[in-house]
Protein backbone atom coordinates (compact mmCIF):
# COMPACT_ATOMS: atom_id res chain seq x y z
CA UNK A 1 0.00 0.00 0.00
CA UNK A 2 1.36 3.43 -0.96
CA UNK A 3 2.39 5.68 1.88
CA UNK A 4 0.19 8.64 2.83
CA UNK A 5 2.43 11.77 3.04
CA UNK A 6 0.29 12.95 5.96
CA UNK A 7 2.23 10.45 8.07
CA UNK A 8 5.11 12.95 8.17
CA UNK A 9 3.27 14.96 10.81
CA UNK A 10 2.35 11.93 12.91
CA UNK A 11 4.51 11.00 15.89
CA UNK A 12 4.54 7.31 15.02
CA UNK A 13 6.37 7.99 11.75
CA UNK A 14 9.35 9.53 13.58
CA UNK A 15 9.44 6.80 16.23
CA UNK A 16 10.43 4.26 13.57
CA UNK A 17 14.03 3.25 12.87
CA UNK A 18 15.99 5.53 10.53
CA UNK A 19 16.01 3.08 7.61
CA UNK A 20 12.27 2.47 7.84
CA UNK A 21 11.60 6.19 7.72
CA UNK A 22 13.90 6.63 4.76
CA UNK A 23 12.20 3.81 2.82
CA UNK A 24 8.92 5.65 3.22
CA UNK A 25 10.54 8.99 2.37
CA UNK A 26 11.68 7.40 -0.89
CA UNK A 27 8.05 6.82 -1.86
CA UNK A 28 7.07 10.38 -0.96
CA UNK A 29 10.00 11.77 -2.96
CA UNK A 30 8.69 10.10 -6.13
CA UNK A 31 5.09 11.35 -5.78
CA UNK A 32 5.92 14.90 -6.91
CA UNK A 33 8.58 17.57 -6.39
CA UNK A 34 6.41 19.21 -3.73
CA UNK A 35 3.74 17.37 -1.77
CA UNK A 36 1.08 19.31 0.20
CA UNK A 37 0.41 18.33 3.80
CA UNK A 38 -2.34 19.67 6.03
CA UNK A 39 -1.88 19.75 9.78
CA UNK A 40 -3.78 21.07 12.77
CA UNK A 41 -2.07 24.02 14.47
CA UNK A 42 -3.29 23.89 18.06
CA UNK A 43 -1.67 27.24 18.82
CA UNK A 44 -4.19 29.01 16.58
CA UNK A 45 -6.93 26.38 16.53
CA UNK A 46 -6.92 25.99 12.75
CA UNK A 47 -5.52 23.82 9.98
CA UNK A 48 -2.47 24.90 7.97
CA UNK A 49 -0.97 23.58 4.75
CA UNK A 50 2.69 23.35 3.84
CA UNK A 51 4.58 21.69 0.99
CA UNK A 52 7.42 19.23 1.58
CA UNK A 53 10.47 19.42 -0.67
CA UNK A 54 12.21 16.04 -0.83
CA UNK A 55 14.41 16.30 -3.93
CA UNK A 56 18.02 17.45 -3.79
CA UNK A 57 17.79 20.01 -6.59
CA UNK A 58 14.72 21.68 -5.11
CA UNK A 59 16.20 21.88 -1.62
CA UNK A 60 19.32 23.44 -3.13
CA UNK A 61 17.36 25.96 -5.21
CA UNK A 62 15.22 27.07 -2.27
CA UNK A 63 18.23 27.30 0.06
CA UNK A 64 20.14 29.63 -2.25
CA UNK A 65 17.13 31.82 -3.06
CA UNK A 66 16.44 33.77 0.16
CA UNK A 67 14.81 36.61 -1.77
CA UNK A 68 12.12 34.19 -2.97
CA UNK A 69 11.99 31.90 0.08
CA UNK A 70 12.68 33.75 3.32
CA UNK A 71 13.50 32.60 6.84
CA UNK A 72 12.17 35.51 8.89
CA UNK A 73 8.41 35.14 8.45
CA UNK A 74 7.16 33.55 11.64
CA UNK A 75 9.85 30.89 12.09
CA UNK A 76 11.85 28.18 10.37
CA UNK A 77 9.68 25.66 12.23
CA UNK A 78 6.53 24.29 10.61
CA UNK A 79 4.34 26.59 12.69
CA UNK A 80 4.97 30.24 13.43
CA UNK A 81 6.27 30.54 16.98
CA UNK A 82 4.67 32.79 19.59
CA UNK A 83 6.46 36.11 20.05
CA UNK A 84 7.72 35.18 23.52
CA UNK A 85 9.40 32.05 22.12
CA UNK A 86 10.97 33.89 19.20
CA UNK A 87 12.86 35.97 21.79
CA UNK A 88 14.86 32.90 22.77
CA UNK A 89 14.78 30.49 19.86
CA UNK A 90 15.31 32.51 16.70
CA UNK A 91 18.99 33.31 16.27
CA UNK A 92 20.15 34.24 12.83
CA UNK A 93 18.73 31.08 11.25
CA UNK A 94 15.39 32.89 11.50
CA UNK A 95 16.67 36.08 9.88
CA UNK A 96 17.08 37.44 6.39
CA UNK A 97 19.47 40.04 5.04
CA UNK A 98 20.58 42.60 5.91
CA UNK A 99 20.11 41.64 9.58
CA UNK A 100 21.20 38.04 8.99
CA UNK A 101 24.34 39.02 7.10
CA UNK A 102 25.27 41.60 9.74
CA UNK A 103 25.04 39.20 12.69
CA UNK A 104 26.63 36.32 10.79
CA UNK A 105 29.62 38.47 9.80
CA UNK A 106 30.22 39.42 13.44
CA UNK A 107 30.11 35.79 14.54
CA UNK A 108 32.11 34.58 11.53
CA UNK A 109 35.08 36.77 12.51
CA UNK A 110 35.48 34.68 15.67
CA UNK A 111 34.19 31.35 14.38
CA UNK A 112 36.78 30.50 11.76
CA UNK A 113 39.11 27.47 11.98
CA UNK A 114 41.99 29.90 12.61
CA UNK A 115 40.25 31.68 15.48
CA UNK A 116 39.10 28.37 16.94
CA UNK A 117 42.46 26.66 16.46
CA UNK A 118 43.02 26.19 20.18
CA UNK A 119 39.54 24.77 20.69
CA UNK A 120 39.79 22.45 17.70
CA UNK A 121 43.05 21.10 19.08
CA UNK A 122 41.54 20.65 22.55
CA UNK A 123 38.66 18.55 21.17
CA UNK A 124 40.96 15.54 21.07
CA UNK A 125 41.92 15.93 24.74
CA UNK A 126 38.31 16.45 25.78
CA UNK A 127 37.18 13.36 23.88
CA UNK A 128 39.89 11.34 25.62
CA UNK A 129 38.64 12.52 29.01
CA UNK A 130 35.07 11.49 28.16
CA UNK A 131 36.22 8.05 26.99
CA UNK A 132 38.21 7.67 30.22
CA UNK A 133 34.97 8.08 32.18
CA UNK A 134 33.45 4.86 30.81
CA UNK A 135 36.16 2.78 29.08
CA UNK A 136 36.46 0.38 32.03
CA UNK A 137 32.75 -0.47 32.11
CA UNK A 138 32.44 -2.75 29.08
CA UNK A 139 28.72 -2.05 28.64
CA UNK A 140 27.13 1.42 28.47
CA UNK A 141 24.45 3.56 26.86
CA UNK A 142 26.59 5.36 24.28
CA UNK A 143 24.23 8.33 24.15
CA UNK A 144 24.47 8.98 27.87
CA UNK A 145 28.22 8.52 28.23
CA UNK A 146 29.53 9.97 24.94
CA UNK A 147 27.11 11.30 22.31
CA UNK A 148 25.25 13.50 24.78
CA UNK A 149 28.01 15.00 26.98
CA UNK A 150 30.91 15.36 24.55
CA UNK A 151 29.64 17.90 21.98
CA UNK A 152 27.92 19.95 24.67
CA UNK A 153 31.12 20.10 26.71
CA UNK A 154 32.96 21.31 23.59
CA UNK A 155 30.42 24.12 23.12
CA UNK A 156 30.45 25.09 26.80
CA UNK A 157 34.26 25.19 26.81
CA UNK A 158 34.20 27.26 23.63
CA UNK A 159 31.79 29.80 25.13
CA UNK A 160 33.49 29.83 28.55
CA UNK A 161 30.61 28.20 30.43
CA UNK A 162 31.98 26.66 33.67
CA UNK A 163 31.97 22.87 33.87
CA UNK A 164 29.76 23.19 36.94
CA UNK A 165 26.97 24.51 34.69
CA UNK A 166 27.17 21.85 31.96
CA UNK A 167 24.50 19.72 33.64
CA UNK A 168 22.15 22.70 33.79
CA UNK A 169 22.74 23.47 30.13
CA UNK A 170 22.19 19.82 29.21
CA UNK A 171 18.84 19.66 31.00
CA UNK A 172 17.62 22.87 29.36
CA UNK A 173 18.73 21.88 25.85
CA UNK A 174 17.15 18.44 26.21
CA UNK A 175 13.85 20.16 26.96
CA UNK A 176 14.15 22.53 24.01
CA UNK A 177 14.84 19.76 21.49
CA UNK A 178 12.77 17.02 23.13
CA UNK A 179 9.87 17.48 20.74
CA UNK A 180 7.67 16.87 23.78
CA UNK A 181 9.26 13.51 24.73
CA UNK A 182 7.98 12.75 28.26
CA UNK A 183 11.44 11.57 29.34
CA UNK A 184 12.71 15.16 29.14
CA UNK A 185 9.58 17.19 29.97
CA UNK A 186 8.50 17.71 33.61
CA UNK A 187 5.35 15.77 34.45
CA UNK A 188 2.09 17.71 34.00
CA UNK A 189 3.99 20.83 32.93
CA UNK A 190 2.70 23.20 30.27
CA UNK A 191 4.90 22.55 27.18
CA UNK A 192 5.11 26.18 26.05
CA UNK A 193 5.88 27.47 29.54
CA UNK A 194 8.49 24.74 29.99
CA UNK A 195 10.21 25.65 26.70
CA UNK A 196 10.21 29.34 27.56
CA UNK A 197 11.59 28.53 31.01
CA UNK A 198 14.46 26.54 29.48
CA UNK A 199 15.22 29.39 27.09
CA UNK A 200 15.12 31.92 29.92
CA UNK A 201 17.50 29.82 32.00
CA UNK A 202 20.07 29.69 29.20
CA UNK A 203 19.60 33.39 28.47
CA UNK A 204 20.20 34.37 32.08
CA UNK A 205 23.28 32.16 32.26
CA UNK A 206 24.78 33.77 29.17
CA UNK A 207 23.78 37.31 30.17
CA UNK A 208 25.67 36.93 33.44
CA UNK A 209 28.70 35.58 31.59
CA UNK A 210 28.62 38.43 29.06
CA UNK A 211 28.59 40.99 31.89
CA UNK A 212 31.53 39.27 33.55
CA UNK A 213 33.55 38.87 30.34
CA UNK A 214 33.07 42.53 29.49
CA UNK A 215 35.22 43.35 32.50
CA UNK A 216 37.24 40.12 32.63
CA UNK A 217 37.96 38.99 29.06
CA UNK A 218 39.73 35.73 28.28
CA UNK A 219 40.23 33.89 25.00
CA UNK A 220 36.79 32.22 24.94
CA UNK A 221 34.21 32.98 22.26
CA UNK A 222 31.98 34.95 24.62
CA UNK A 223 34.87 37.34 25.34
CA UNK A 224 35.57 37.76 21.63
CA UNK A 225 31.95 38.46 20.81
CA UNK A 226 31.52 40.82 23.76
CA UNK A 227 34.70 42.80 23.14
CA UNK A 228 34.90 42.60 19.35
CA UNK A 229 36.73 45.38 17.52
CA UNK A 230 35.23 44.38 14.16
CA UNK A 231 34.03 47.19 11.94
CA UNK A 232 30.68 45.38 11.93
CA UNK A 233 30.32 46.16 15.64
CA UNK A 234 29.36 43.78 18.43
CA UNK A 235 26.36 41.64 19.21
CA UNK A 236 24.06 42.80 21.99
CA UNK A 237 23.85 40.59 25.12
CA UNK A 238 20.46 39.35 23.90
CA UNK A 239 21.93 38.45 20.50
CA UNK A 240 24.86 36.61 22.11
CA UNK A 241 22.41 34.68 24.28
CA UNK A 242 20.34 33.76 21.24
CA UNK A 243 23.49 32.60 19.44
CA UNK A 244 24.47 30.48 22.45
CA UNK A 245 21.04 28.83 22.55
CA UNK A 246 21.41 28.04 18.83
CA UNK A 247 24.84 26.49 19.43
CA UNK A 248 23.79 24.58 22.55
CA UNK A 249 20.69 23.12 20.91
CA UNK A 250 20.94 22.69 17.15
CA UNK A 251 24.75 22.79 17.07
CA UNK A 252 25.07 20.30 19.89
CA UNK A 253 22.22 17.96 19.04
CA UNK A 254 23.22 17.46 15.41
CA UNK A 255 26.71 16.29 16.39
CA UNK A 256 25.29 14.21 19.21
CA UNK A 257 23.01 12.32 16.82
CA UNK A 258 25.65 12.01 14.11
CA UNK A 259 27.80 10.13 16.64
CA UNK A 260 24.92 7.85 17.68
CA UNK A 261 23.71 7.16 14.15
CA UNK A 262 27.31 6.70 13.02
CA UNK A 263 27.87 3.94 15.57
CA UNK A 264 24.60 2.30 14.54
CA UNK A 265 25.48 2.49 10.82
CA UNK A 266 28.87 0.89 11.43
CA UNK A 267 27.31 -1.97 13.36
CA UNK A 268 24.84 -2.60 10.54
CA UNK A 269 27.55 -2.35 7.86
CA UNK A 270 30.57 -4.33 9.15
CA UNK A 271 32.25 -4.27 5.73
CA UNK A 272 32.30 -0.48 5.77
CA UNK A 273 33.57 -0.50 9.33
CA UNK A 274 36.50 -2.70 8.31
CA UNK A 275 37.34 -0.37 5.43
CA UNK A 276 37.39 2.60 7.80
CA UNK A 277 39.28 0.94 10.63
CA UNK A 278 41.89 -0.44 8.23
CA UNK A 279 42.67 3.02 6.86
CA UNK A 280 41.61 5.61 9.42
CA UNK A 281 43.70 8.46 8.01
CA UNK A 282 42.61 7.83 4.43
CA UNK A 283 38.91 7.25 5.03
CA UNK A 284 37.84 9.42 7.98
CA UNK A 285 37.07 12.59 6.00
CA UNK A 286 34.71 10.86 3.57
CA UNK A 287 33.27 8.61 6.29
CA UNK A 288 32.27 11.56 8.46
CA UNK A 289 30.40 13.20 5.58
CA UNK A 290 28.73 9.90 4.74
CA UNK A 291 27.45 9.63 8.30
CA UNK A 292 26.02 13.14 8.03
CA UNK A 293 24.41 12.28 4.67
CA UNK A 294 22.86 9.02 5.86
CA UNK A 295 21.75 10.26 9.28
CA UNK A 296 20.77 13.83 8.31
CA UNK A 297 20.31 14.74 11.99
CA UNK A 298 18.51 18.02 11.19
CA UNK A 299 15.19 16.81 9.84
CA UNK A 300 13.96 19.95 8.14
CA UNK A 301 13.94 23.71 7.80
CA UNK A 302 11.00 25.77 6.65
CA UNK A 303 11.02 28.68 4.24
CA UNK A 304 8.17 31.00 3.26
CA UNK A 305 7.58 32.20 -0.29
CA UNK A 306 7.83 35.97 -0.62
CA UNK A 307 6.25 36.20 -4.08
CA UNK A 308 4.74 34.10 -6.83
CA UNK A 309 7.53 31.81 -8.04
CA UNK A 310 7.76 28.49 -9.90
CA UNK A 311 10.17 25.64 -9.09
CA UNK A 312 10.16 22.24 -10.83
CA UNK A 313 6.78 23.00 -12.35
CA UNK A 314 5.15 23.87 -9.02
CA UNK A 315 3.68 27.35 -8.61
CA UNK A 316 4.17 28.93 -5.20
CA UNK A 317 2.34 32.07 -4.13
CA UNK A 318 3.31 34.72 -1.61
CA UNK A 319 3.03 33.26 1.91
CA UNK A 320 3.20 29.59 0.95
CA UNK A 321 5.22 27.47 3.40
CA UNK A 322 7.74 24.94 2.11
CA UNK A 323 9.51 22.44 4.38
CA UNK A 324 12.84 21.09 3.11
CA UNK A 325 13.34 17.46 4.14
CA UNK A 326 17.12 17.03 4.26
CA UNK A 327 17.15 13.26 4.80
CA UNK A 328 15.07 12.62 1.69
CA UNK A 329 17.19 15.02 -0.39
CA UNK A 330 20.35 13.28 0.82
CA UNK A 331 19.13 9.97 -0.65
CA UNK A 332 17.90 11.33 -3.97
CA UNK A 333 18.96 8.85 -6.69
CA UNK A 334 19.10 11.76 -9.16
CA UNK A 335 22.28 12.85 -7.36
CA UNK A 336 23.64 9.90 -5.37
CA UNK A 337 24.59 6.53 -6.83
CA UNK A 338 23.19 3.69 -4.69
CA UNK A 339 21.80 6.29 -2.28
CA UNK A 340 20.61 3.78 0.33
CA UNK A 341 24.09 2.25 0.62
CA UNK A 342 26.37 3.41 3.43
CA UNK A 343 29.69 3.98 1.66
CA UNK A 344 32.48 5.40 3.84
CA UNK A 345 34.53 6.24 0.73
CA UNK A 346 31.72 8.05 -1.10
CA UNK A 347 33.19 10.87 -3.17
CA UNK A 348 31.83 13.24 -4.32
CA UNK A 349 29.21 13.63 -1.62
CA UNK A 350 27.22 16.85 -2.15
CA UNK A 351 24.90 16.22 0.79
CA UNK A 352 22.78 18.92 2.42
CA UNK A 353 23.21 17.60 5.96
CA UNK A 354 24.63 20.97 7.02
CA UNK A 355 21.89 22.82 5.17
CA UNK A 356 21.69 23.57 1.48
CA UNK A 357 23.88 26.08 -0.34
CA UNK A 358 23.32 29.73 0.39
CA UNK A 359 23.44 32.13 3.33
CA UNK A 360 22.25 29.66 5.96
CA UNK A 361 24.82 26.91 5.40
CA UNK A 362 25.92 25.71 8.85
CA UNK A 363 28.55 28.07 10.28
CA UNK A 364 29.87 25.32 12.55
CA UNK A 365 30.24 22.57 9.95
CA UNK A 366 34.02 22.48 10.40
CA UNK A 367 33.64 22.05 14.17
CA UNK A 368 31.01 19.31 13.80
CA UNK A 369 33.21 17.40 11.34
CA UNK A 370 36.15 17.71 13.71
CA UNK A 371 34.16 16.33 16.64
CA UNK A 372 32.82 13.31 14.74
CA UNK A 373 36.29 12.71 13.26
CA UNK A 374 37.94 12.63 16.70
CA UNK A 375 35.23 10.48 18.30
CA UNK A 376 35.59 7.64 15.82
CA UNK A 377 39.37 7.84 15.64
CA UNK A 378 39.53 7.39 19.41
CA UNK A 379 36.85 4.70 19.51
CA UNK A 380 38.71 2.68 16.88
CA UNK A 381 41.98 3.07 18.76
CA UNK A 382 40.82 2.56 22.34
CA UNK A 383 37.66 0.43 22.02
CA UNK A 384 38.21 -1.32 18.67
CA UNK A 385 35.55 -4.01 19.22
CA UNK A 386 32.76 -1.67 20.36
CA UNK A 387 29.41 -2.91 19.04
CA UNK A 388 25.77 -1.99 19.35
CA UNK A 389 24.29 -4.60 21.69
CA UNK A 390 20.59 -3.76 21.70
CA UNK A 391 17.83 -1.74 20.07
CA UNK A 392 18.37 1.99 19.68
CA UNK A 393 15.59 4.06 21.21
CA UNK A 394 14.44 7.01 19.11
CA UNK A 395 13.28 10.30 20.56
CA UNK A 396 9.57 10.07 21.30
CA UNK A 397 8.72 13.41 19.76
CA UNK A 398 5.25 14.76 19.10
CA UNK A 399 4.68 15.50 15.42
CA UNK A 400 7.46 16.45 12.99
CA UNK A 401 10.67 16.99 15.01
CA UNK A 402 13.47 19.41 14.14
CA UNK A 403 15.99 16.71 15.10
CA UNK A 404 15.09 13.02 14.83
CA UNK A 405 17.27 11.94 17.70
CA UNK A 406 18.48 8.73 19.30
CA UNK A 407 18.07 8.92 23.06
CA UNK A 408 19.47 5.49 24.01
CA UNK A 409 21.99 3.21 22.25
CA UNK A 410 23.38 0.24 24.22
CA UNK A 411 26.90 -0.85 23.30
CA UNK A 412 29.42 -3.37 24.56
CA UNK A 413 33.22 -3.53 24.27
CA UNK A 414 36.28 -5.04 25.90
CA UNK A 415 37.05 -2.86 28.90
CA UNK A 416 40.28 -0.87 28.81
CA UNK A 417 42.21 1.31 31.21
CA UNK A 418 41.91 5.11 31.24
CA UNK A 419 44.81 6.86 29.51
CA UNK A 420 44.68 10.16 31.41
CA UNK A 421 44.43 8.83 34.96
Amino acid sequence: MAIDPQQLVESTFWHQPLETRMEQMREIREIAPFVPITVQNDMIGAEETFHVATRHADVGEISKSPADFCSSRGATSVFDLPTEMLEFFTGFINMDNPRHAHQRRIVAHTFTPTELKGLLESVETLCGEVLDSFCEHGEVDLVKVLSEPFPLMVICDMMGIPRSEVGTVLEATNIILSGGDPEYMPEDADPIETLIGAGLLLTNLMTELVDFRRENPTDDLTSKLTNSTSEDGVLTPAEISSFFILLATAGNDTTRNAISHGMSLLSKNPDQRRIWQDDVDGVTATAVDEIVRMASPVTFMRRTATRDVEISGHQFTDGDKVVMMYGAANRDPRVFENPEQFDVRRDPNPHVGFGGPGPHFCLGAHLARREVDIVFRQLFERLPDIEVSGEEVPLQSVGLPLVAGVKHLPVTFTPSAPVNS
